[in-house]
């Protein structure tokens, strides 16, 4: 069983991700802080909330003996907290300011890897904060690392779907098409799975990605022999793009995150379904095990991180948290209708709604006229909040059922656009995302380039394309 045991919603804005240490649990957000707990009762560490980061904290990480925290950010920078009394240590600028997506440390501390929005992956000398050296991945975004667990290798995923392995001279050894759409995540197991008739190691790493899928990877990791990677087996069961995945710290299991907004833990030895947590409320952006208890730790775009308690005795197959069930919103009952409703807080709706049987298939057809003409809601901004509730809805379902075409999303926020703008650089962005970036710093969140001009041009074609594409898929 998977009970759910404490949730943090200390956060004002999405989660991006989280990591424990051996006594602490480090969370970071769109908001642009990270957030500390200790494991003990989960309570904040006095020292909390760590801020610097002049825009969102995409990922965070402790060192192996748990005293040193690194968090990046889309403002171009990896940050160093001591994590005993939350002094910043350093703050590593990556080449060419470029927004960094991920960073991890090496099994032995030696070094840490960090990588960015254009490609370009650094590994810095813990010791002397120095860069010791640099690469770039290939026509995509580094989103994704891990390290072998002798630190002499380590893989990178970019938004192009690749896999790459590299050596701690940072050359490429080997290069893997994996995910069509992009990898996400990527986790490598510490224990090797089997031996090769040569007796060395192989060990499991996974990746995830916008196609929806997990694979498991065996990966032989000789210093003299080099790399070999082959292709395991695909996990199913989510029904939208995997956005994490994660090793218990045993090898054991593995936790995976979709925009489902589902959590699921597999057996890693056959791959079936152990668990599916059901209880966060927008997408799940990262998960992670505890090392040193049966602890888990799940977050999401819904601010929130939840704690749950693993019981290792007894895995039941297929074991969902409440039992919930996935019904298609146009299938929902009146009192579904009622629950969302009160989710949304739009509770005093709920006898309205009732009393005109709104039930899914209703929900998704009303109009601003019927909710004036029939519903009989006299303030337009009552309206227009229920009318916004029933696009995110709207837009939830389509996103779950196929992938959203890339020239539609945001570079900054990477969710659909409602209000595309042109900037000075050339690229269209989401407004209010734009607004946010240029409030701050005068360079374009793609080329990193100084902008000549903070003007900002609604892009109307593109918009109208968006919409047409919405039209199809609501059909």
């Amino acid at each position: 069983m998977a009970t759910l045991i404490h949730t943090l919603a200390d956060h004002s804005d999405d989660v991006n991700y989280c990591a424990f240490s051996s006594s602490c649990l480090a969370t970071c957000s769109l908001d642009k802080t990270i957030r500390v707990y200790s494991l003990s009762d989960f309570t904040e560490l006095p020292y909390s909330p760590l801020k610097g980061h002049t825009y969102a904290v995409h990922c965070c990480c402790f060192s192996p003996s748990g005293r040193v925290l690194a968090s990046c950010s889309t403002d171009g920078t990896t940050a160093l907290w001591d994590a005993r009394d939350g002094r910043r240590l350093a703050v590593l600028e990556q080449p060419r300011a470029s927004p960094v997506r991920v960073c991890r440390f090496s099994p032995e501390a030696t070094y840490l890897l960090s990588g960015a929005a254009d490609g370009s992956v650094v590994l810095w000398n813990v010791q002397s904060l120095k860069l010791y050296r640099s690469g770039n991945v290939k026509g995509g975004s580094l989103v994704a690392c891990a390290f072998s667990p002798n630190g002499n290798f380590f893989v990178t995923g970019s938004s192009s779907g690749d896999l790459t392995i590299w050596d701690d001279k940072m050359r490429c050894l080997c290069n893997e098409k994996a995910h069509d759409l992009g990898v996400t995540c990527c986790d490598i197991s510490s224990h090797p799975v089997s031996d090769s008739e040569n007796g060395f190691k192989y060990f499991q790493m996974a990746s995830c990605g916008q196609d929806n899928q997990i694979k498991l990877w065996l990966i032989l990791f000789a210093d003299f022999l080099g790399v070999e990677l082959k292709y395991k087996c695909t996990l199913n069961g989510h029904s939208a793009p995997v956005l994490a995945c994660a090793f218990s710290c045993d090898g054991q299991m593995i936790v995976s995150g979709s925009v489902d907004k589902c959590v699921i833990i597999y057996e890693t030895s056959t791959g079936n379904t152990l668990h599916t947590l059901s209880q966060h409320t927008r997408y799940v952006t990262t998960c992670a095990f505890a090392p040193h208890s049966p602890l888990l730790a799940t977050g999401s775009m819904d601010k929130t991180v939840h704690i749950w308690q693993l019981d290792l005795r007894q895995p039941c197959a297929g074991d969902t948290v409440e039992n919930e069930s996935k019904v298609a919103v146009e299938d929902w009952s009146e009192d579904d209708v009622s629950a969302w409703l009160c989710a949304q807080d739009l509770a005093d709706f709920v006898g309205l709604f009732k009393m005109n049987n709104i039930d899914g298939k209703e929900l998704l057809n009303l109009t601003k006229e019927s909710l004036a003409n029939e519903l009989k809601i006299e303030s337009l901004g009552q309206r227009s909040k229920v009318l916004q509730k029933i696009e995110e809805l709207r837009m939830t379902m389509i996103s779950v059922s196929v992938p959203v075409p890339d020239e539609f999303l945001c570079p900054i926020t990477r969710e659909l656009m409602n209000d595309p703008v042109i900037a000075a650089d050339g690229y269209s962005y989401e407004r209010e995302a734009m607004e946010n970036w240029i409030s701050s710093r005068r360079s374009s969140p793609m080329t990193n380039l100084p902008l000549h001009s903070l003007m900002l041009t609604p892009n109307r074609t593109l918009k109208m394309a968006i919409s047409r594409w919405l039209e199809t898929q609501q059909k």
